[in-house]
């Protein structure tokens, strides 16, 4: 059966109410949020000497973001008013007598609703490239280059960490260095060199005098000293040592996973950056969970008319975004596991919205 035959007009048409709300919400409202900032902020950015047309880019590349956040809201928002409009005006009621059951008659709206959790997959994926994009023309992170740092743990790639006592950017020159690569067998050891002190050269670090431990099991540890060493892999300037740690916003899944394995191997608490994670996924789930909890809530709005439907939208979205920030401080200090606390949010709406979805009179 061809698809075209399966799409009744009825199903274009609850779409198109559907996804007319949809596209205004999702647009609308990063659009507010964008107002607010540039009112807080223009004169900040108009102190730095930026051009306003590179002001306005920023703004523009922050849209995958605000998005991002809004998309459950904008599913809510679209189902809530577009079943509501439905009701009120007895087109369900309708659709009803002539056989048509209301799960059937929302079919649409699930689609739509899918489509949102498609979209902020991608948008979770395309949203820290243009964040790191952003901060760029906003000129954020730039840092000083007459500023120290002191015991602090880098974590590079390929599963190495340096742990450094002192870096002195002006000399180019860091005390008490240990560089620690997590090996995964006597093919690929694990090893830890420790120095004195190292200095940066144009072709990268030179380790002054100390130790390399190379640990091909667990009972071999192969130990010898060194007056100096030359490691080619570490590259990193002294400036990109000083740098803020990138904000998981700044970061995509995968550079986050490995970025927490690599904090892991350092002795760093990830917790919180493992929240964060699994909310890339866990909030465009949440699009399709809160239409079960949206969809029977929107066929009572018939007796509070429009101003019903935006309060009970508002109010449901504040508890949303409360819960997400519940959800961060209660992962992030390690009372529930980290993954679990992200899936809070979503499994709460679901128990709740599927116990009200049952209960529709179809």
């Amino acid at each position: 059966m061809k698809l075209s035959h399966m799409i009744k007009p009825l199903d274009r048409y609850v779409f198109s109410e559907f996804w007319r709300i949809f596209v205004t919400t999702a647009l609308g409202f990063p659009v507010l949020v964008i107002i607010i900032d540039i009112t807080d902020n223009l004169n900040t950015y108009l102190q730095r000497n930026l051009p306003k047309s590179q002001i306005a880019l920023s703004y523009l590349y922050w849209l995958p973001d605000s998005m991002f956040m809004i998309l459950p809201a904008a599913v809510l928002f679209a189902t809530v008013f577009s079943i509501g409009s439905l009701t009120r005006y007895s087109e369900i009621t309708a659709a009803k007598a002539s056989g048509v059951s209301f799960y059937r008659f929302i079919a649409p709206i699930f689609v739509g609703a899918l489509f949102a959790v498609a979209l902020g997959l991608v948008l979770g994926e395309v949203a820290p490239h243009t964040n790191k994009r952003r901060l760029e023309l906003l000129e954020t992170q730039r840092f000083s280059a007459s500023t120290d740092r002191y015991n602090f743990a880098y974590a590079s790639t390929a599963g190495r960490v340096y742990k450094i006592s002192a870096l002195h950017l002006a000399t180019k020159k860091a005390d008490g260095v240990e560089i620690e690569r997590k090996g995964s067998g006597s093919d690929y050891p694990s090893y830890i060199a420790t120095s004195t002190g190292a200095s940066y050269t144009p072709r990268g670090w030179v380790l002054g005098r100390g130790t390399m431990h190379i640990i091909t099991s667990n009972s071999t540890n192969i130990t010898f000293s060194y007056d100096s060493l030359y490691d080619k892999q570490f590259t990193e300037k002294p400036e990109e040592l000083t740098a803020s740690p990138k904000a998981p916003a700044e970061m995509d899944y995968a550079e986050l996973g490995r970025f927490i394995h690599a904090m892991e191997r350092s002795g760093t608490d990830v917790n919180e950056l493992r929240v964060e994670r699994m909310l890339k996924i866990a909030i465009p789930v949440t699009s399709l969970v809160i239409l079960l909890f949206g969809a029977p809530l929107a066929t009572s709005t018939q007796r509070g008319g429009a101003a019903y439907g935006v309060g009970v939208s508002l109010a449901t979205t504040i508890i949303f975004l409360m819960l997400i920030q519940l959800t961060k401080a209660v992962g992030g200090k390690g009372l529930l596991p980290p993954e679990l606390a992200a899936w809070l949010p979503s499994i709460l709406f679901g128990v709740i919205g599927l116990t009200l979805f049952m209960r529709v009179r179809t």
